[in-house]
């Protein structure tokens, strides 16, 4: 991605020391067009002096126009602290136009020593900047940096904002209000902050990075384009400031078509070195000027400044996907060929349910898309299972920032802190329904579950997952569970793991009577003596009918190291509990440094396959922490199998 150039103007706003409001600072600049008229808001910075019973720095909000969008004089205060909930300082302007009325979004402070529940959104509300028409604060929660789209969406005015701002992790949100009188609604935000999740644009990369909310965003045929902070290891005394971007979906802009993973701009110039704090590009407002972005920031927290991109260029970047191609391995030819997009799922940091991990996929092919339920896991150690879908099975086209599936039932939840959940699922569909298997956790004991929904609300996004049932007894560890995709001789087949081996039980009906469990009598493949290096046997996906049989693939630990490794095995088409073939050798196992190093050291451990156009796609978790995804054509398959 190309980098922003600087205008060479930089820095084109400066503080006055003859004027005392803004003697210490004049930068976090946002520009507005209308017309042949530029009008300029910003943050002004006043030298210390007696305010409200303390002696501090006061910021208020300047304002000037011109006709040119970098040249700007006689500038005076819009905006300054006379509200009891702005009284320490009015910061950081965004204003939009829309609807024949600007709106800008600031940063209130309303108390000192400074406080989190005391810095909120505030907006003021003119129609020519001569006057204020009204002024109020919007959240009743720590938020910073808020900002409204130039058009309504579906109907709605629509604001991007920065949640819990200064109670990390914090999470770059949307709202959407039907009336103006909304933005300011404290019943609508404290229903709107209950659901937070559902409103996250997940953009973090790391819990140990920050990010807000910078320019209010741009409409490209592409999507919204959306310039933000994004500061590395915030918490640390390297930080490092950098300006990205992202693109958004134009009908719901929750949805991130792309996004940059390394600043367009970051401090260089000496004006961004050096100033009232150090090492600061902090962007603040866009707009198009002819082919170009031009992107406004404050430089060291002193002064304003401007660069520029090529807007094409941009946009394409961010919306172009990553190439489709598939690595070689270098051990095995004939195996797996990884994505080398991969991971194509990672954790989200502003999620709780999900900051920590996200693996061991499930999948399953509907309606001309790879639907993709996760295990994710809290910072806390609970487990729920997260959903994605995929047109081509390589590409997140779709990921919601809920779970799809939660512990319900007390043998998968614990009342003490520490791990405990729904692991590890694999989906089968048989008949109209979508059976999910997956490992139960107590925090004592996993034990093989599992619930069911009808495909039609599975496709829709509509989780109305019947009641959970455990199947193996209390106090038996026991897992890698899932069902056959057919009956086999008008049965229930599950497969199951016990003793570090893989089960397979025939039932008439998966409704066990009470005290009745999964039998351990039908083992299908487990540790061989003559391999001195086996540990353990467990399936990875579902079985997958092919014309010779039943495909299995299943995964074989090994030692020293604990090392997971990726096989198959055809299982007899009208016996499945007969095997026929196996692999010569490793498909698969750990080489990639999200597989050697994550939770877990060492790990491909695969929960989904799908068998689409004679090629097979793998789903795996990457050393407990990351989804990735695999390929090889069945031919290749085939003669692995000796067939």
């Amino acid at each position: 991605m190309d980098q922003a150039a600087r205008i060479s103007a930089n820095p084109f706003l400066l503080p006055n020391l003859d004027e005392s409001w803004q003697s210490y600072g004049a930068f976090n600049p946002c520009v507005v067009r209308q017309g042949a008229h530029f009008h300029l808001l910003y943050r002004a910075l006043s030298a210390p002096h007696y305010h409200q019973g303390a002696t501090l720095s006061v910021s208020s909000i300047g304002y000037a126009r011109s006709g040119d969008p970098f040249r700007f004089q006689h500038t005076h205060p819009l905006i300054e602290p006379v509200e009891d909930w702005e009284r320490f300082g009015c910061e950081d302007p965004r204003v939009t136009f829309i609807d024949g009325d600007f709106y800008i979004f600031y940063t209130a402070v309303g108390a000192y020593p400074f406080r989190p529940d005391a810095i909120r959104v505030a907006v003021a509300r003119t129609r020519d900047f001569t006057h204020i028409e009204e002024r109020h604060l919007v959240t009743p929660f720590n938020a910073k940096a808020m900002a409204l789209f130039p058009d309504r969406i579906n109907g709605k005015l629509t604001a991007v904002l920065t949640v819990d701002t200064d109670q990390p992790p914090a999470k770059i949100a949307l709202a959407q209000f039907d009336s103006p009188e909304q933005m300011w609604s404290s019943q609508y935000w404290q229903e709107w902050y209950a659901r937070l999740p559902e409103h996250t644009i997940a953009l973090l990369r790391s819990r140990k990075d920050h990010l807000e909310v910078g320019a209010p965003p741009v409409r490209t045929d592409a999507g919204w384009l959306l310039v933000y902070s994004y500061i590395k290891r915030y918490f640390s005394a390297g930080r490092h400031f950098g300006i990205e971007a992202a693109l958004l979906d134009l009908d719901d802009p929750r949805k991130v078509i792309g996004r940059s993973h390394f600043p367009i701009l970051a401090p260089e110039t000496h004006y961004e070195l050096q100033g009232v704090v150090d090492n600061v590009v902090f962007p603040s407002g866009a707009l198009v000027e002819g082919d170009d972005l031009v992107i406004y920031y404050g430089a060291a927290d002193t002064d304003g400044c401007a660069a520029r991109i090529n807007l094409n260029d941009l946009v394409n970047s961010l919306a172009g996907r990553q190439e489709t191609r598939f690595l070689a391995s270098d051990y095995h030819p004939q195996g797996f060929r990884r994505f080398a997009g991969n991971p194509i799922i990672e954790p989200r940091p502003e999620l709780a349910w999900e900051a920590r991990a996200t693996f061991n996929p499930a999948a399953i092919y509907e309606d001309g898309r790879f639907h993709i339920v996760y295990r994710a896991m809290s910072t806390e150690g609970t487990s729920v299972l997260g959903y994605a879908c995929s047109k081509d099975g390589l590409h997140i086209d779709e990921r919601p920032a809920t779970p799809c599936y939660v512990p319900r039932a007390p043998f998968e939840q614990r009342t003490t802190a520490g791990g405990s959940g729904c692991e590890d699922p694999r989906l089968t569909r048989l008949g109209e329904r979508i059976y999910l298997f997956y490992t139960a956790y107590d925090g004592i004991t996993p034990r093989v579950a599992f619930s069911s929904i009808a495909v039609d609300d599975f496709l829709e996004q509509k989780w109305h997952w019947d009641i959970p049932r455990v199947m193996s007894p209390p106090g038996v560890d026991d897992k890698d569970s899932c069902l056959f995709p057919e009956k086999i001789n008008g049965q229930f087949a599950v497969f199951h793991r016990f003793n570090n081996s893989i089960y397979l039980d025939y039932l008439q009906s998966l409704e066990l009577p009470p005290g009745n469990w999964l039998d351990y009598e039908g083992v299908i493949i487990k540790p061989r003596k003559e391999y001195w290096d086996n540990k353990k046997f467990g399936i990875a996906a579902p079985p997958i009918r092919i014309r010779q049989g039943w495909l299995l693939f299943f995964h074989r630990v090994v030692s020293p190291g604990n090392v997971y490794k990726i096989e198959a095995m055809l299982l007899d088409p009208a016996n499945p509990s007969r095997v026929i073939a196996e692999t010569d050798a490793t498909l698969m196992e750990p080489e990639m440094d999200f597989e050697k190093t994550g939770e877990t050291y060492n790990v491909v451990f695969p929960c989904g396959a799908v068998l689409l156009a004679d090629q097979i796609y793998l789903y795996y978790g990457g050393a407990d922490k990351v989804v990735g995804v695999a390929r090889i054509p069945l031919a290749c398959l085939e003669k692995r199998l000796g067939l």
